[in-house]
């Protein structure tokens, strides 16, 4: 096989190339046996990716796309998604509607707002899978590291997704630079030549005599890239190459190499040079454009070309392209800045107004000599129709050039700040400031100083999760406070969310600062629910829990019972989950939290979802069903990859804590602290601490717990995670012999539940008094604790009293009572699986006398957390269009995946699957 693939890499006239090329063809073989493959072949300029596509392509035998990403199109979002799908887009029609129209809005084909980028992705993959629906779909991504950032981040999406598809993903990337997309993919590194074929080859392209000691210094220099090999020799003169007396060039090869097109293009006749420079201007390659600029150029396209054809630099035929990228760039920069100018006025007068009227304004603006208005203008228009498109990134770039030929300060100053905004929301944070210090320049009334404030304190919020956000955002609120009240009020919301996360980390106002000067807020001329959220927010930071615990429940039923406008409750529905955490209101959570979730899904807000799932998975935990929260935190981990998004998440945690894994988790808790952190996220840190534990207590690792939760419970200010901190406490102090500070953790945590009154509070709080009672007392509060939470959702702490009240039990040597509430918590923390719990019910209930096997989480046939969720959702009675819509899956891997499941649970149809069946089935494979 070997030898046969030696002979197939040199009939396809590469050099070395047999790994690369043995890749290739599995690909291949994979596609056409109906699986998806996705490679990414990473090396530096002119290593040789473009052959290896070229290879493929030659191979394929089947459709193929083949696609180059374009430096000066980077701005432009979904352009190069734009170039792969076009030749598909007569599937467009046959995609669901959210996803046909996201898809549409995305590439300028129909009007309508800005599509969230995950319907993008889900189209994207769905017109793929169906494109290879017949015949496999091969597609090639070259230059993929100048692809702009939404097409980039799509196409991750889509590669990370393709499973019992027939389609073939293969980019090409030069070498990794900071936030590149892509990173998440199979690689396959695409390195130098061997000394030995790089001579060869290096032979092959030199025809005259060719000193020892330039051979040795040129491949010395090219390190085994190709291109290098070829073009360095052109650069040098006969006698350089007979003589060795080259000139030394310590630039890296990608300059050296660009050097050479460089020399070789301004080499060639004038009229030549400035067609390149204008086909280098347009990467579209559109052709016909191209000849309508030179026309106006005076330019003779086809003479002009053929110059440049017989130099091997660039072939018109239906598209341009150029030799190499480095080639279109060494075009543009041999040109003068007046000849640039003149290039893209030819380009704007020859790009039709109405049909690309973006495209238009860009040469526009690249023809401008200075400040422009009516050039700004159009870009302004242009900036809105991207925005309406769903790319952030060219409405940025767009109002960015607009600001520049801005001759007015003010007007100069107010398209800076949305040029700003925009770069914000593209991810862009230091260009984002660097455009609020323009506006900071120039004059700004009032509204326009707060908008800045705002800005600031969502960049640092974006870049660091509220560590310096609450006192930009209270500036900002101030601000408002005297031009309007409703900016106002939210702006002091905006600053306790803030303060939320940064909690003890704060480096400035901390919760109660932050609440002191939210009840200073201007009232509302007619309350909203924002407003009743806000003035109970505050009376808790600054009045404290039992003051605030009537008005928070009034806002918490107001949000569980009335109707709340689509825009306010993606806004607001995170806090109101935060208030009844803090409430120990588990049924108004579960409302709220599960409202969020399915009002976030409808309403395409998917960049919100991972913190709206992460509320509904802690739901989840808490009643018990540790599957369906793996499910949901499964699902955050696919939010996050798809976007490259890499927050420190504390819902695994969690899991693994319950789950009783002590090594996953104390991994998990060394990642978060070393996080969060630095970050400020003082709610993490906590959260964290509480976990940990949970852990211990789980283990028995009571002194080791006891340290934990004095940090969880450290903090009272902070909401719901201190106050269940305290419990974990209690729990740990009487367990390892420190009676004084569970009593006292007991006083503070009868305050909160006190307050509250709910089951779940006041169960808790019978729990933790038992832990310290004797005799009648502690039994009769073991009993309360059983009833009151018996009534709740909260199965972990039902199944922890049980625990609890059976090891009393056992001290007090009443064996068969005890192990009838053992039992009870073996079998409770068995189904859920809650391995550590469960393990200590089992040692108790072997301490009585009787015979307990340990439970066994995972068989060789358990489902994955994907199948588990698929079928979940199967059981629910989604379709599985709908179930790939929600999941970000095409409907052949859903279907692949079902076929799975009905194997694995014996069963022939998804009639046959119950909910029942899927709880303690999933493993964490």
């Amino acid at each position: 096989m070997g030898a046969a693939m030696a002979r197939s890499a040199s009939r396809a006239g590469l050099l070395g190339r047999h790994n690369e090329c043995r890749a290739l063809d599995d690909l291949l073989a994979g596609v056409r046996a109906g699986r998806s493959g996705v490679l990414v072949l990473r090396g530096e300029a002119g290593v040789g990716k473009t052959a290896l596509l070229r290879y493929l392509l030659d191979r394929a035998g089947c459709r193929t796309v083949r696609v180059a990403g374009v430096q000066s199109e980077m701005e432009l979002s979904y352009a190069g998604l734009h170039q792969l799908c076009a030749p598909l887009l007569v599937g467009l029609d046959h995609l669901p509607e959210p996803q046909r129209d996201a898809l549409g809005t995305a590439f300028g084909l129909r009007a309508g707002h800005a599509p969230d980028r995950f319907l993008v992705g889900l189209a994207t993959l769905s017109l793929l899978a169906d494109a290879g629906g017949n015949e496999p779909l091969v597609c090639l991504i070259d230059d993929a590291q100048w692809l702009d950032r939404a097409s980039a981040l799509t196409l991750e999406f889509v590669a990370r997704r393709l499973l019992a598809e027939s389609v073939v993903l293969v980019f090409a990337l030069r070498e990794p630079s900071a936030g590149q997309a892509l990173g998440s993919l199979p690689e396959l590194s695409v390195t130098g030549l061997t000394e030995s074929d790089s001579r060869t080859l290096l032979d092959s392209v030199v025809t005259g005599p060719l000193d020892q000691r330039v051979r040795d210094r040129i491949v010395a220099e090219s390190r085994g890239n190709p291109l290098a090999l070829l073009e360095l020799p052109r650069g040098l003169t006969a006698a350089e190459l007979a003589g060795g007396f080259g000139r030394p060039d310590a630039s890296p090869l990608s300059s050296q190499i660009e050097q050479g097109f460089l020399r070789r293009v301004q080499s060639l006749p004038a009229e030549t040079q400035r067609l390149l420079c204008t086909a280098a201007a347009e990467p579209v390659g559109d052709v016909t454009l191209l000849r309508r600029a030179a026309e106006r150029l005076g330019i003779d396209a086809d003479a002009a070309a053929s110059h440049a054809d017989a130099a091997e630099l660039i072939t018109l035929g239906t598209r341009v392209r150029f030799r190499h990228p480095l080639v279109r760039s060494a075009a543009y920069r041999a040109a003068g800045p007046s000849d640039r100018r003149a290039v893209h006025k030819a380009l704007a007068d020859a790009t039709d107004a109405q049909l690309d009227p973006d495209r238009r304004a860009w040469h526009l603006a690249g023809a401008a000599s200075g400040p422009d208005e009516t050039v700004a203008a159009e870009l302004e228009r242009s900036a809105g129709r991207a925005q309406a498109r769903g790319g952030i990134a060219a409405a940025a770039a767009f109002l960015q050039r607009a600001a520049t030929l801005t001759q007015d300060p003010a007007r100069r100053a107010h398209r800076a700040v949305g040029a700003a905004q925009a770069k914000l929301h593209a991810g862009a944070f230091e260009p984002a400031a660097a455009l609020l210090a323009t506006a900071e320049a120039g004059p700004l009334d009032e509204l326009g100083r707060a908008r800045i404030d705002v800005l600031h304190a969502q960049i640092a919020f974006a870049q660091n999760r509220g560590s310096e956000a609450s006192a930009l955002l209270l500036a900002a609120a101030r601000r408002f406070g005297r031009l309007d009240v409703a900016l106002a009020r939210e702006t002091y919301l905006d600053a306790i969310a803030a303060a939320i996360f940064s909690g003890r980390l704060a480096r400035g106002p901390g919760l109660r600062e932050v609440g002191k000067a939210a009840r200073g807020a201007p009232p509302p001329q007619l309350p909203r629910m924002p407003d009743m959220l806000l003035d109970a927010l505050a009376v808790r930071l600054t009045d404290g829990y039992s003051a605030a615990a009537p008005m928070m429940e009034q806002v918490l039923e107001a949000f569980c019972d009335e109707e709340i406008p689509v825009q306010e409750a993606l806004r607001w529905l995170w806090l109101a989950s935060v208030l009844a955490s803090d409430l120990w209101d588990d049924e108004r959570w579960h409302v709220v939290a599960t409202r969020h979730v399915t009002i976030t899904r409808e309403a395409g807000a998917l960049s919100t979802l991972p913190d709206v799932l992460e509320s509904r998975a802690h739901m989840h935990l808490l009643a018990g069903e540790l599957t369906a929260a793996a499910s949901l935190i499964e699902e955050v981990g696919t939010v996050c990859a798809a976007t490259g998004s890499t927050p420190a998440r504390v819902m695994p945690l969690g899991l693994a804590a319950w789950r009783g894994r002590e090594h996953e988790a104390r991994t998990l808790i060394d990642s978060i602290m070393t996080e969060a952190v630095p970050r400020g996220q003082g709610a993490a840190v906590t959260v964290t601490h509480l976990y940990h534990a949970v852990l211990c207590n789980g283990l028995g690792q009571y002194t080791e717990a006891l340290a934990a939760a004095q940090q969880a419970a450290a903090h009272q200010w902070e909401f719901a995670s201190p106050q269940w901190g305290l419990a974990e406490l209690v729990e740990a102090a009487a367990r390892s012999g420190s009676p004084e500070l569970a009593a006292d953790a007991l006083e503070q945590l009868s305050e909160t539940t006190q307050a509250s009154g709910t089951d779940w509070a006041l169960g808790v709080e019978a729990r933790s008094r038992a832990l310290l009672s004797e005799g009648d007392a502690a039994e009769h509060l073991y009993r309360e604790a059983i009833e009151r939470l018996g009534r709740t959702r909260i199965r972990v702490e039902l199944a922890r009293a049980h625990l609890s009240y059976g090891e009393w039990l056992r001290r007090e040597t009443r064996r068969v009572d005890a192990r009838a509430q053992l039992g009870l918590a073996h079998e409770m923390f068995s189904q859920m699986g809650a391995e550590a719990f469960a393990e200590r019910a089992r040692s108790e209930l072997q301490a009585t006398g009787a015979k307990v096997r340990r439970h066994t989480v995972a068989t060789p046939t358990a489902l994955t957390q994907q199948e588990a969720q698929i079928a979940r959702l199967a059981a629910e009675g989604l379709t599985n269009p709908e179930i790939g819509a929600q999941l970000f899956l095409s409907p052949h891997t859903v279907e692949w995946h079902l076929r799975k499941v009905f194997s694995k649970l014996g069963i022939s149809s998804r009639k046959e699957i119950h909910t029942t069946q899927l709880e303690g089935e999933a493993t964490s494979a």
